[in-house]
């Protein structure tokens, strides 16, 4: 606990389970009183608006009823609120509110009371900015130089720029390469917008630049900008601090030059006008919110960082001059003059504690009371036990006792089919020469009410497909039982990342508070089993990648984990063979010994045609999965693992472990992510292409048209042989296309390659 607290000089909660940010607080005199004394503004992610001048009694007291001087509700969420010139023709304080689709500005004008409530507050509406975009923040300040008013700067989710002539939308900007909003603030001392991008670089662009540069509405990559749509936006200046940051301050005192103060996830910088940095400071703890303010030393200034330790620590540059705790972690910093007390900071948390403090000590004089040492009775101990014990039981059996949670309003169960369909349902499948099996999964769904419209939706890992995957139910009564059932097969030439599926149901369930109805979901997985994508196959010796698995118990005869008889008969009856001495071969393939032996060496092979073996060693702990692929070993050794598990599972064995100690594949990892990307780039550039020659097949098209519809008949200029040729280059291309993307998807087995 830290010697130095944040003397409380009043303090309030906001409301209930409200949420609050770095934007929801500002300090002015928003009602143009004239007195120099600061209004609190609180705007809330629920939409409440709520206005305070605090008048405690005595330091630390609670807020009173008349601290409260404006609450509305806006209905929509309030993102930032500024106080600022910002209504023509006046230069009085107006109020601007920032919702997510909507900039409102309001007059906040207070009248006189004649009875003992007090004055009476409201607001009036001067003007509001519908957006066309999803707003994140905005600053405000005399853009361009204007004198006695100001213009408000509003950055859109996808980077864009607007700004507000006050009552007029003057331009919008994209930011170049803008992925993500970072934080944003105007300096008046260079006329610029300064952020921070996602290449986590600080970047300054001039006012004029921005005015002068092509409109948001005509904008077009970068490279494609025509000479005369107006000029190229360019940046003034960056500055990598590699990091993302939290905040972004100006400040310009008379005794300092103009900084730009940025607050990192880990350090907070200060800047020159010019982008280079004055210095930067390293901390210790995650920041969460900060303020520069003026200093009484000459050429410095002092900055509040608050923390996620309920730490505010004051620095003067770069030096620590205090640290004091609060209650709460502060998400907004704000320093005002409010009841004739200069100085006082303004906390906010993102949870609604609004605090007004000052720095100072508190000498604790808590004194710790001597305990009396006494000698425990254990018998009396034991009598007050068994008491107390007695007492439990008799409000048991009386009922009094709490319920335990009453069972689910729809219970759902999946049950995989032991057999392959007799006739299979896989349809359009791309596997090569291989019959490709199907089998049928059964969902069942019991309702303890009534509910309307349930849901249900079926997930399997790609290439796995399912023919069908939604299902709708009307369970107008209790206790009715409904079961579908559909079937999974592989439709692709590639292994999928898993073999578990997800039944996932979504239903409302109605309350007397909510008629409406209360979203629910409640899942069930299955697993289906590896003959549906696997065969037998012979055993390799040897293999470009290999994958060796330690355990921690003896090793097991793969006969025992993957039973060669239902093994066979399963993977005979979805190649529509019989189990006979017609494929002794295949038999000898999949096991090398008989059932009685310790068989430690299995073939697999994926339908599609890529090869896995398996082994397992005679002396040692250990299993070796070995392929010509890197991306198949992962589904064998997940099924090697699982089925190891349930082995020793079975047997009571509950130590059982399994560990890597090689090295990690990291060469054949990043082999994949190159060939993964080289599939991508290849793919843009068809689909560019195949662009382009639909574009050349429409216009010739066009120009046909207008030649046939023409009353004076007129040559063809060889347009008909211009437009077959094309023609004859659309469809190859299109067909390299959807090669290409089909190349991409099956290069997702990637992520086995990750997972393994």
């Amino acid at each position: 606990m830290s010697l130095f607290k944040a003397r409380d000089w009043w303090s309030t909660v906001l409301g209930e389970k409200e949420e609050f940010d770095q934007g929801c607080l500002c300090l002015a005199d928003v009602d143009n009183s004239g007195n120099g004394q600061d209004k609190i503004i609180v705007g809330s992610f629920m939409g409440y608006l709520r206005i305070f001048n605090p008048h405690p009694v005595k330091t630390g007291d609670e807020a009173q009823a008349e601290d409260l001087l404006l609450e509305v509700h806006l209905r929509d969420p309030i993102l930032q609120v500024e106080v600022g010139k910002f209504v023509s023709g006046t230069e009085m304080l107006h109020l601007a509110v920032l919702h997510s689709r909507k900039l409102c500005v309001y007059a906040v004008s207070g009248t006189l009371g004649n009875v003992e409530h007090g004055n009476q507050y409201q607001i009036t509406l001067m003007y509001e900015h519908n957006l066309q975009r999803t707003a994140c923040n905005m600053t405000y300040g005399s853009f361009g130089g204007v004198k006695g008013r100001d213009l408000i700067c509003i950055q859109s989710v996808d980077g864009m720029l607007m700004v507000f002539e006050q009552e007029s939308f003057a331009f919008g900007r994209f930011l170049p390469g803008s992925l993500l909003p970072g934080p944003l603030a105007y300096s008046s001392r260079t006329d610029s917008f300064i952020t921070v991008s996602s290449c986590r670089q600080v970047e300054s662009y001039k006012y004029q630049v921005l005015a002068f540069a092509t409109d948001a509405d005509k904008r077009q990559e970068t490279e494609h900008q025509k000479l005369g749509s107006g000029k190229r936006l360019t940046v003034d200046w960056t500055l990598n601090i590699g990091e993302q940051a939290l905040d972004i301050r100006i400040v310009s005192f008379h005794q300092s030059a103009s900084s730009v103060f940025v607050l990192g996830e880990r350090n907070f910088f200060c800047l020159k006008d010019n982008g280079q940095i004055r210095f930067m400071k390293k901390l210790d703890c995650s920041p969460s919110s900060f303020l520069p303010y003026c200093s009484v030393s000459e050429g410095t200034v002092n900055t509040l960082i608050g923390n996620h330790k309920s730490m505010l620590h004051i620095y003067q540059d770069v030096a620590l001059k205090w640290a004091t705790q609060l209650p709460h972690i502060p998400v907004a910093l704000r320093v005002g003059c409010l009841h004739d007390l200069k100085g006082v900071i303004v906390t906010l948390s993102d949870d609604g504690h609004l605090q007004c403090s000052y720095l100072g000590t508190d000498p604790s004089l808590f004194q710790a009371p001597i305990i009396e040492s006494r000698e425990l009775n254990y018998d009396e101990l034991d009598v007050e036990l068994k008491e107390l014990q007695k007492v439990i039981k008799d409000f048991k059996s009386q009922g009094i006792w709490p319920m335990t949670e009453k069972e689910d309003d729809l219970e759902v169960s999946a049950i995989v089919s032991p057999n392959f369909d007799s006739v299979s349902q896989a349809t359009d499948v791309e596997v090569g020469s291989d019959l490709v099996p199907s089998i049928t999964v059964k969902v069942t769904l019991k309702n303890r009410v009534v509910l309307q419209k349930a849901k249900l939706s079926v997930y399997v890992q790609p290439p796995l497909v399912l023919t069908c995957d939604q299902f709708i139910f009307e369970f107008i009564e209790p206790e009715m039982t409904s079961t579908v059932a559909f079937s999974v097969y592989l439709k692709r030439n590639y292994t999928p990342s898993e073999l578990e599926g997800n039944a996932v149901v979504s239903y409302s369930k109605s309350t007397d508070r909510n008629p409406d109805g209360i979203p629910r979901v409640i899942q069930c997985k299955f697993r289906l089993p590896l003959t549906l994508i696997c065969l037998p196959d012979q055993p390799s010796k040897s293999a470009v990648h290999k994958l060796t698995i330690d355990t921690n118990k003896s090793p097991v005869s793969l006969l025992s984990l993957f039973p060669g008889k239902s093994w066979l008969r399963e993977s005979f009856s979805a190649l529509g063979l019989a189990c006979g001495s017609t494929h002794s071969g295949l038999v000898s393939g999949f096991a090398n010994q008989s059932d009685d032996d310790q068989v430690n060496v299995m073939g697999f092979r994926f339908i599609g045609g890529s090869q896995v073996t398996l082994l397992a060693s005679k002396t040692s702990q250990r299993y070796r999965i070995q392929s010509e692929q890197f991306e198949d070993l992962w589904l064998i050794t997940n099924e090697l693992i699982l089925r190891l598990k349930e082995y020793f599972g079975k047997q009571g064995i509950k130590d059982f472990s399994c560990s890597f100690s090689g090295c990690m594949p990291l060469q054949e990892y990043f082999e994949l992510i190159d060939h993964h990307f080289e599939l991508r780039i290849n793919g843009e550039k068809l689909e560019e292409l195949l662009s382009e020659r639909a574009v050349q097949f429409r216009a010739i098209q066009r120009r046909l048209l207008t030649r046939f519809k023409d009353k004076t008949p007129a040559p063809l200029q060889h347009l008909d042989t211009l437009l077959d040729g094309t023609y004859k280059q659309v469809f190859p291309q299109g067909a390299a296309t959807c090669t290409s993307f089909q190349m991409l998807q099956e290069s997702d087995s990637l992520k086995q390659g990750i997972r393994t």
